[in-house]
């Protein structure tokens, strides 16, 4: 029967036995040897319970029951919304008008609801798998020897062989020793059934293959320059490459490890060395890696259609797409927390243990990425909060505080070499998060005191966190084009229809999938949000980066749900008005992401960056004709090119160039040939050199972009 709690708890019959031994031979066999056999026997019974529960959950899903009539109601919602979206675009930007639209929208979207014409696609059924609460007890207990040895051998923030081998190796035990072999349930495939499987894998890979051009295309270029950031990446990359195997690299306010080791293994793949490339590809594959996670979400929250519907806008959107190509940690956000809540959404309504196992795994690795995916601990904390919240039985109860168990003691053991880092140094390891949330820094003067009461500029800052999908993603030019709404005018529009269906469904069914689907978002936007100390840092797509895997979710969610009204009565036509909207509406969102990405966000990008790419390639000219780089300099000034990044494009990814106006007279010690770079309006600098190098050959660059010109100082004898 089904409880409260919303798991199938069917005991199987006499009849189920007889189906399930007698469906083929070697059912038949295995039930024979179980009979002399205690464990056999109780495999047996766990495999006939999941059967059972499989039937039983295939059997109670049901989507909504839709009105035959043309569904006009929702039609009329989505040109409004539409409308309304798109008079918050910055071209076009009529905020009253925009505002006023939505409200109309959502009463007609609530009407709609209430008349059958809209509704989200139905919610997975719930399954009940047999939990025996058994463990293998030797593989626990060497696992906890072993994270105990590994615990100790970390204590110089280094990986080393045995270290690595110890704390692998506790993982492994700890999988071991909780892991439940699954019995599968064999379903009978027809051929027409076989063929359909195969036609929606091919669709999947031709949406995929969209979303990996979108990722790659014109990555050499695009962005176009690196950073100061970049600059500190490569140098963390270089360390590792001189033997430093650190755990967390300290560097400019302390990083995470993942992106250096990947970044290091991309290079040695694609041959592509320490270069801003290397970084780029690097976090543009792993955005390529949340993408299945993306279809998987969308097939838990409702079906297949739903995955490929969140792939595809997920995988063209401007959002992950411009942080997953800036060569940063920033995708590592999401890529972990997409894994992380599937499995936990999954595990909840499946009751498998497997599921919080990975969970916890995911949850764990992900603390290695990037130090915003430090909030998933407590949207795994509120899940099971909502979870429980909703359930009616004291044992699910029980369950659940031990399914939550496991997830905190799985990403322990993940984290177990960050764990120790920071005990040992947590100024380091809190260094960035606390210096955004309290202005306190652990760095001699770099300390601020918060612009006003706490609490006040957190509202401030959700009041504007929560506004990034539809009205302005914030002024940080490097990973965003300022002021603009994260989502593009299709998305965004289907997100804020999604919530209102979402809230509508909820307030009807009272699933606490729904509530959790709602409540992610402002969680994942905390990291953004609680810049207590810099709000004019927030809204920050970086750090929002996990926010958006929810809310392009909800908006599949809403898409799929527009389509099976439009298309739910009136046979072939029908179908062919939803799908052919459906290709519309993705045309003109692939459309516009393109633009935004490739167009205006590129060019905005070259505006604000500075053009390291052309020094490194004076130096690399320079080194192609003398030999060397040593006698080669770059004259720093405020707010212009980072020193480090021009050695960066020449090949020379271990050097500053700068030299300072103090050290000037110091160069004529050093052999010719010399070249010295500086800013071509730093006239200090020029009458400087001049008195120094009179028959130096001094040529300016000038550079198609206004601004980004250079003096170059050639001294050849």
């Amino acid at each position: 029967m089904l409880h409260d709690t919303g798991s199938f708890d069917q005991e199987p019959t006499v009849l189920d036995l007889y189906k399930s031994v007698t469906k083929d031979w070697s059912s038949l066999f295995k039930y024979i040897h179980a009979l002399s056999d205690a464990r056999r026997r109780a495999e047996l019974d766990r495999a006939l319970a999941a059967e059972v529960s499989v039937q039983a959950a295939e059997a109670a899903r049901q989507e909504p029951a839709l009105v035959t009539n043309f569904a006009w109601r929702s039609i009329l919602v989505l040109l409004t919304t539409l409308i309304a979206q798109s008079f918050l675009e910055p071209s076009n930007r009529q905020p009253s008008l925009g505002a006023s639209l939505y409200i109309f929208a959502f009463g007609f979207a609530v009407w709609a609801y209430v008349n059958d014409e809209w509704r989200l696609p139905a919610l997975p059924a719930f399954k009940y798998t047999p939990e025996t609460l058994i463990i293998r007890r030797l593989p626990i207990m060497l696992s906890i020897i072993l994270a105990g040895c590994a615990f100790g051998s970390f204590g110089e923030g280094v990986f080393t062989p045995l270290n690595v081998t110890l704390w692998t190796a506790s993982i492994a035990c700890l999988f071991w020793g909780l892991w439940v072999k699954q019995p599968k349930w064999r379903h009978e495939v027809s051929p027409e059934e076989r063929r359909k499987k195969i036609l929606w894998s091919a669709l999947v890979l031709g949406v995929f293959a969209i979303t990996v051009f979108f990722r790659l295309y014109r990555i050499d270029n695009v962005p176009s320059e690196p950073f100061s950031d970049h600059a500190e990446k490569i140098q963390d990359i270089y360390d590792i490459t001189q033997g430093q195997y650190k755990v967390f690299f300290p560097r400019n306010t302390g990083r995470e490890a993942i992106q250096m080791y990947w970044t290091l293994l991309v290079a040695k793949v694609f041959g592509s060395g320490l270069t801003f490339l290397s970084l780029k590809l690097g976090t543009a594959l792993l955005g390529i890696l949340t993408l299945p996670y993306i279809y998987l979400l969308g097939k838990e929250f409702g079906n297949e259609r739903v995955g490929l519907f969140a792939l595809f806008l997920f995988g063209i959107a401007y959002w992950p797409n411009v942080i997953s190509r800036i060569g940063l940690r920033f995708p590592l956000y999401p890529l972990f927390a997409a894994p992380a809540f599937f499995y936990l959404t999954r595990g909840l309504r499946t009751r498998n243990r497997n599921d919080f196992i990975l969970s916890g795994f995911f949850l764990g690795l992900g603390l290695h990425g990037y130090s915003p995916f430090r909030i998933i601990p407590v949207l795994v904390v509120i899940a099971f909060i909502i979870y429980i919240f909703h359930i009616k039985t004291q044992e699910a109860g029980n369950y659940a505080l031990g399914w939550l168990y496991i997830i905190v003691v799985t990403s322990l053991f993940v984290f177990v070499p960050l764990l120790r880092y920071w005990i040992s140094h947590p100024a380091y390891f809190d260094e960035r998060a606390l210096s955004r949330l309290t202005g306190v820094s652990n760095i001699p003067g770099l300390s601020v005191e918060l612009p006003g009461p706490a609490w006040q500029i957190f509202f401030s800052n959700l009041y504007h966190g929560l506004l990034v999908f539809n009205w302005d993603d914030g002024n940080i030019w490097v990973n965003s084009l300022p002021h603009r709404p994260g989502l593009d005018i299709v998305t965004g529009a289907l997100f804020v229809i999604g919530v209102v269906l979402l809230i509508a469904r909820y307030a009807k069914d009272r699933d606490w999938r729904d509530l959790l689907l709602l409540v992610s978002i402002p969680i994942l936007l905390m990291p953004s949000i609680l810049s207590l100390a810099f709000p004019v840092e927030n809204p920050a797509l970086n750090r929002a980066g996990g926010a958006a895997v929810a809310a392009i979710l909800i908006s599949a969610m809403a898409l799929d749900g527009l389509v099976t009204g439009i298309g739910a009565a009136g046979g072939v036509s029908r179908k062919f008005i939803a799908y052919g909207l459906t290709c519309l509406l993705f045309a003109s969102s692939a459309f516009q992401n393109y633009d935004l990405v490739f167009n205006q966000f590129d060019a905005n990008y070259k505006i604000g960056a500075w053009n390291s790419s052309d020094m490194g390639r004076y130096i690399s000219e320079f080194s192609a004709k003398y030999g060397q780089t040593d006698s080669v300099w770059i004259v720093p000034y405020p707010y212009w090119v980072d020193t480090r990044l021009p050695g960066v494009w020449a090949g020379v990814p271990n050097r500053d160039f700068a030299l300072w106006p103090k050290d000037f007279a110091g160069t004529l010690d050093v052999p010719a040939p010399k070249m010295i770079i500086y800013r071509y309006d730093d006239l200090e600098t020029e009458n400087a050199l001049k008195v120094l190098y009179p028959d130096g050959v001094l040529t300016r660059y000038t550079s198609p972009l206004v601004g980004k010109d250079f003096m170059i100082l050639l001294i050849e004898k």
